[in-house]
This record gives structure tokens, C-alpha cells and sequence, in this order.
């Protein structure tokens, strides 16, 4: 309680550290990440409110690293809108920001991104819990008990059906790739159920990879402080671990070839990680006709496309060194506008439906 403001951190994926008044119109949030040194994304949500309506003050205080989310505002935790910027002052070294914000009695949510928690992303999820196409289930549990969601995508059984593999939330603040992965997947199921493509491919999903970062608030890590897509090779981890257990048992039971793999994240613009030529495939051509197709589509200059070789021990290296599958990383800009976000989705899901069904049989992915 500071005068007649108060804020709380008493909800999942919050994250506040100190709160202060600073002088009779101006108030101090104090963002810490959980661990260091650590990427570059200072993540924060807090609910504010006052008990008399006011206008104040709010300094963003950050203990490491710069602003770099603009706050997202709401009154219900699930309906969210930007921050106008002309609200937003950054200091002179960019490092800390102060917003203004008018306060009632009521409780006004501030985040750097939407909150997508566990339970959001579980009832998501859930409404399609009755779609012949879908199966829900959970791949196993995080350190601290929270499911692992996973989900079936198929018309029929999964016996030897090349299979689409789909990883979303190793970073907790990367909300913008999660948004990319929902309009992705609800593509296929939307259309993949009718246009022939769930009749021949499996597509398996695990849409939320570090439960515990996300609901506690993390920067980055998972509960073991490690940076979740550095852990590939070792599986100290056990969400990584975990998941990648579940899906070689689930494709070697099934007999299943994964063909693709793809790993939703977020950075400061979109961009597409891929494979240099020095990697071998099996869906050869598949990334260079994907991306054409998008780029036409979208109307863009350029798709923005990074190849390389393996590099860090990354869910990207892990899909074709291990399974033999494409692989790709899929990013989406901080702020990227949500409706192309969810166009983008679209099309990336029809595009990719569309040539794994043209070439399936030239890549000779039917048993």
C-alpha cells in the first residue's frame, strides 16, 4: 500500500518486485528477473488500482536491461489493448519508462504482453475437446506439477502417418509466437479435417513447453533457471526432457516419419530460422516453396529468413538431428499487429497443408 494506491502480484505470470510512491503523484514499480545474467526481455504484470479515481505517475523501474515491452492494458486479465504511446515517457538512457494511467477502485491489469497463462492456454484447448479430429491429453508434468499439454491432431488412427511436430512457450514472455502457433493450429483443424490433409499427416502439439516460467513471471527460464532452448542436447531439463521422451515414444508406437518440426518464439521483429544447405532433409524444397508462398501472400519485400547450420543445442537442431525432420523456427515481432499475426498463421498452416500434400508422395512420405 502506498497512499491510497496499492498493487498486487498475486496472480499467475505476474511479476513485481518492489512497489513505492516516489512523490504525491508519481509511484515506482521495481521489475527483477529471476535469475542472471539472462536474455534481454523484461517481462511485467501487476494489477493497480486506487481507492479514490486519480491520475498518476508510474515509473517502470527495471534492476537489469532496458524497456522493451510497451504496457498492455485491461480490466478483466482477457480482453487486452496497447498502451497509447504518447502515455509512454522513456528516460534518457531508454532504460526505464514512466506511463500515466488513470485509477479507480477497480483493479487495472499492466503487462509487457497479453497474459496466456496455463490455465488461458488449457481452455483453449478446450474448446476443442469434442472435435473428432483432436485428441487432449498431457505429455507428462513440469518440475512444479503443472501438465505439459499436448495435443493429437489426425483424421483416424495415427499408424504411420508422416507427422508435423509444433512447440510453442519455451520463453515465457513470447507471447506473440503463441498467438502465431493458436491461428496456425486452428487452421489445420478448421481445414485440414476436410481438405484431405489430416486424412494422410499426424500433426502433434505442445503448445505451452515451460508452464512454470510463464505462470511464475520468468524473464526467460524455466524453475532450473536455464534458457529452455539451450537444453536439447542434454535434457537436464525435465519439460525438455519430458516432451522429448513423449515424442519419439508416441512416433516409434505409431511408426510415424516426423517430416517437420516447427518452434513458435518471439523476438524484436519476424524472422525465420532455418536450415543452411548443409543440413540434409527429407522434405527437400519444402522451406524455399513455403516461404515463397508467404512472402507473395503476405505482399512482403522480404520474408526475412536467417538459414544456418546447427549451432546451439536448440529445438530446431534437435527435429532434424534426432527425427530427420525440416525444422524451422518461427518468430514473431514483440510488436507485430495481432490481426496480421493471425493472418500469418493462417496462411502458414494452408501453405504448408498444401505442398505437404502436392510433394508427399515425390518425398515418398506414404507407407
Amino acid at each position: 500500500m502506498a497512499g491510497s494506491v496499492s498493487a498486487s502480484n498475486e496472480f499467475p505470470a505476474a511479476r513485481l518486485n518492489d512497489f513505492m510512491q516516489l512523490n504525491d503523484s508519481t509511484y515506482q514499480v521495481t521489475i527483477s528477473p529471476e535469475n542472471v545474467p539472462i536474455n534481454e526481455s523484461p517481462w511485467y504484470a501487476f494489477q493497480i488500482w486506487s481507492d479514490i479515481p486519480q491520475h498518476i505517475y508510474l515509473k517502470l523501474h527495471y534492476t537489469e536491461h532496458e524497456h522493451r515491452y510497451n504496457p498492455k492494458l485491461s480490466d478483466n486479465g482477457d480482453t487486452w489493448t496497447e498502451m497509447a504511446t504518447d502515455l509512454i515517457q522513456l528516460d534518457q538512457d531508454s532504460v526505464h519508462a514512466t506511463i500515466q494511467l488513470d485509477l479507480t477502485p477497480q483493479k487495472l491489469w499492466v503487462a509487457g504482453q497479453e497474459i496466456e497463462d496455463h490455465r488461458r492456454v488449457g481452455d483453449w484447448m478446450e474448446q476443442f475437446k469434442n472435435h473428432p479430429s483432436v485428441s487432449l491429453g498431457s505429455a507428462g508434468t513440469s518440475v512444479q506439477d503443472r501438465s505439459l499439454y499436448y495435443m493429437n491432431i489426425t483424421n483416424g488412427e495415427n499408424k504411420k502417418k508422416p507427422t508435423v511436430v509444433v512447440i510453442s512457450r519455451q520463453h515465457p514472455p513470447e507471447v506473440t509466437g503463441y498467438l502465431a502457433m493458436k491461428a496456425f493450429i486452428e487452421k489445420i483443424i478448421e481445414d485440414g479435417a476436410n481438405n484431405g490433409f489430416l486424412d494422410k499427416y499426424r500433426v502433434m502439439v505442445y503448445p505451452l513447453m515451460n508452464p512454470d516460467g510463464v505462470d511464475l513471471g520468468h524473464y526467460r527460464h524455466n524453475t532450473g533457471g536455464i534458457d529452455m532452448n539451450r537444453d536439447w542436447s542434454f535434457y537436464h531439463q525435465q519439460e525438455n526432457r519430458t516432451v522429448a521422451e513423449h515424442i519419439v515414444s508416441e512416433t516409434n508406437k505409431e511408426k510415424n516419419e516426423v517430416v517437420l518440426g516447427l518452434d513458435f518464439h518471439s523476438t524484436y521483429y519476424d524472422v525465420y530460422y532455418t536450415n543452411d544447405e548443409t543440413v540434409e532433409v527429407r522434405i527437400q524444397g519444402f522451406t524455399k516453396e513455403w516461404l515463397k508462398r508467404l512472402e507473395r501472400d503476405l505482399d512482403l519485400e522480404d520474408i526475412n529468413e536467417q538459414a544456418s547450420g546447427y549451432g546451439a543445442p536448440t529445438s530446431k537442431g534437435w527435429f532434424n538431428k534426432q527425427l530427420g525432420a525440416e525444422s524451422i523456427t518461427y518468430e514473431i515481432g514483440d510488436d507485430t499487429p495481432r490481426d496480421f499475426i493471425q493472418v500469418k498463421g493462417h496462411l502458414s498452416a494452408v501453405h504448408m497443408m498444401d505442398i505437404l500434400l502436392k510433394y508427399g508422395e515425390r518425398w515418398k512420405l506414404y507407407k
